[in-house]
């Protein structure tokens, strides 16, 4: 149960900004070695927008340290190979952008076993247990399954924000029922295989009418009562993918039992270090405009 009054912990998905900005900001934006810090300039500009327009008390920001090194492709090899791998000029800015963080004095998190995902599920059901609520500030909507009651999703980049109530109507299911859900579907994106046969409309209608994967199980002499098209052979077709929807589900889940070290202190935004900015600005040839906003981030 949240607290009235508790903050409001915002917890960035740093990836997808990443990426983001390494894609849409120039390549021929270098330093002065001549390497690539376009994504680190576009993730910068990022942070400080959202900072200084949220202004949040507690922040963490989660990045990924590998498309190919979490507990998940040890279950599963082809976890996410669809994906190509980031090019070493990439993956050199994803740890400029964590030095980012700890110089603006927000905390940063990665791990070298679990995602970003998992990170802000284990942040965010650790202090929910406390009372705090949690912004995500995402566009991945795997994270949909991680807000409850008080929490709002920020897709910040499409200008959106979705409190527990309004995910139903975005991702098709109740936030506690989306990992079932993408077991079901599968999830294309993360190269994970569903159910054959079974679409988000029937996932959907599953999850209506069944709490869990559990109870869908416990109840397949029900599933050809549904209204869904199909419904008369879809109890055979689940009871013969049974063992592959629950493996799917150990993938789709989200992990919130990481052994972090952290509390809510650890997490509250400190003053941005401007001396050490400035020679990190310099050394990456970047303009006045990120140093003028580190200077008013300063001084609230």
């Amino acid at each position: 149960m949240t607290r009235a009054g508790a903050p409001a912990v915002h917890l960035v998905d740093a990836s997808y900004f990443v990426f983001r900005a390494w894609y849409s900001v120039g390549l021929e934006m270098t330093d002065a070695d001549g390497m690539p810090v376009n994504a680190l300039y576009g993730f910068s500009r990022f942070l400080g927008d959202l900072i200084e327009e949220a202004r949040p008390e507690h922040v963490a920001v989660a990045f990924d340290e590998s498309l190919a090194g979490s507990f998940r492709n040890a279950i599963y090899p082809a976890y996410k190979q669809n994906r190509e791998p980031a090019p070493p000029e990439l993956k050199r800015q994803f740890a400029l952008c964590r030095e980012l963080c700890r110089l603006l004095g927000i905390a940063e998190f990665a791990s070298p076993t679990h995602e970003a995902d998992d990170i802000i599920g284990t942040i965010a059901t650790r202090l929910r247990a406390a009372g705090h609520r949690a912004v995500l500030v995402t566009r991945d909507k795997d994270l949909a399954q991680l807000i409850r009651d008080g929490d709002h999703y920020w897709d910040y980049a499409g200008e959106r924000r979705f409190a527990y109530a309004d995910i139903e109507g975005q991702f098709g299911v109740r936030p506690e029922r989306f990992a079932d859900y993408l077991a079901l579907t599968g999830d294309s994106v993360d190269n994970i295989p569903g159910v054959p046969g079974i679409g988000p409309k029937t996932a959907a209608a599953l999850l209506s009418a069944f709490e869990s994967l559990e109870a869908i199980y416990a109840g397949l002499d029900r599933v050809g009562s549904l209204p869904v098209r199909g419904a008369g052979k879809l109890a055979a077709r689940l009871a013969e993918h049974r063992e592959a929807a629950y493996f799917a589900r150990r993938l789709t889940a989200i992990a919130c039992d990481l052994p972090l070290e952290f509390s809510l202190e650890s997490l509250r935004r400190r003053k941005p270090d401007l001396a050490a900015l400035g020679v990190f600005y310099d050394r990456h040839k970047f303009g006045p405009a990120l140093r003028r906003q580190a200077e008013r981030l300063a001084q609230h």
